[in-house]
């Protein structure tokens, strides 16, 4: 493809292509691809439309275009941009945790960061004023496990309800225990039993099957979903496993589920 011919406001009929296309994010390289110029031109030009407020970088080498209905933000959603952050990085993702569990109505209180799950090697968090997103690593996953949400900006790989609800055990450092059950109370009505077994049965972290079932059973009192991870349970080797890395002198085991209640949960339902 030959390069364009420049004019002064050549990045901007670039913003505009993409977005015509239902894209709100765009790549260094691409720009790179385009145009025929020194990288210290691209840099000033995109300084400036960062000055203008047209544009956020999120990482380096990538951009986020700010429409008009989120320039008072200074940002965009970013559901809006993240499959298109992961493609460039070239690296399997989903979105999960609490940002998938507002995904299906189950927020007690909106994120403020938001979450992805992705692969070796580690990313680094972004962290901004404006912006704040979580990455974690896992070693991998199924296919099975994961849906597409359309959005403005097109498709967003999702964690299914059920791969949400044994995330959110898993990760509990991040989430904390508290929080995690007053999500789960909500997300139950999302959550099917017979898909619940699968994901299960697939789920390699063992411990947080034996926390989710354990909550479920004892905490939020809905049998059927506990069943389920019952039958998840049926052919695998549990062993103790607390419910919070918090420590506890008067710690008790649930002897079904091996999993040691070193804390009192506090929901906020």
């Amino acid at each position: 493809m030959p390069k364009a011919i420049l004019q002064y406001n050549y990045l901007e009929g670039f913003i505009n292509k993409i977005r015509s296309v239902g894209r709100y994010s765009f790549s260094l390289a691409e720009i790179k691809k385009q145009f025929d110029i020194s990288d210290k031109a691209i840099n000033q030009n995109l300084y400036r439309l960062k000055k203008k407020t047209q544009i956020a970088q999120i990482r380096k080498g990538f951009y986020a275009i700010i429409t008009p209905e989120y320039s008072h933000q200074g940002i965009i959603p970013a559901p809006l941009f993240i499959d298109d952050l992961m493609k460039s990085l070239d690296k399997r993702y989903y979105v999960g945790l609490l940002s998938a569990a507002a995904l299906y109505g189950a927020a007690h209180q909106q994120p403020m960061e938001f979450f992805v799950i992705t692969e070796k090697p580690a990313l680094r968090k972004i962290n901004t004023r404006k912006l704040k997103i979580n990455f974690y690593i896992k070693k991998d996953w199924l296919d099975e496990d994961i849906v597409n949400k359309k959005t403005d900006a097109g498709n967003i790989r999702v964690s299914t309800p059920e791969l949400t609800a044994l995330d959110l055990l898993y990760y509990t450092n991040s989430v904390g225990i508290n929080h995690a059950v007053t999500i789960l109370k909500e997300l139950v009505a999302e959550i099917k039993a017979a898909e619940l077994t699968k994901t299960a049965k697939r789920y390699q972290q063992v411990a947080a099957i034996q926390r989710l079932g354990y909550l479920l059973d004892k905490e939020i009192g809905d049998e059927k979903l506990a069943d389920a991870l019952r039958k998840a349970l049926h052919n695998k080797s549990i062993f103790p496993v607390a419910l919070s890395n918090q420590k506890s002198k008067n710690a008790v085991i649930d002897e079904e589920w091996k999993v040691i209640k070193n804390v009192t949960i506090e929901s906020d339902l």
